[in-house]
């Protein structure tokens, strides 16, 4: 899955003022990708776009997973 011409957006879930951002391309057909803002030219990770979409879902209702509120559940 190459992401050549993805285009990279920060993820609306970074937060901590650019230290923890987290960029996502989702232009491209058949791959999401996702890499680390603070090291661009690093390792990217490539997921089908039906993961992306379950691991989002289960993002949403299970909360973050350093919230130990909703870990308790």
């Amino acid at each position: 899955m190459d992401l050549t011409g993805a285009r990279w957006r920060t993820s609306t879930r970074s937060d901590n003022g650019g230290s923890t951002c987290v960029e996502v391309a989702t232009n491209l057909p058949h791959v999401v990708g996702v890499r680390d803002s603070t090291d661009r030219h690093g390792p990217a990770l490539r997921f089908h776009p039906t993961a992306w979409t379950a691991f989002l879902h289960s993002f949403m209702i299970h909360g973050r997973a350093d919230d130990p509120v909703r870990r308790r559940r």
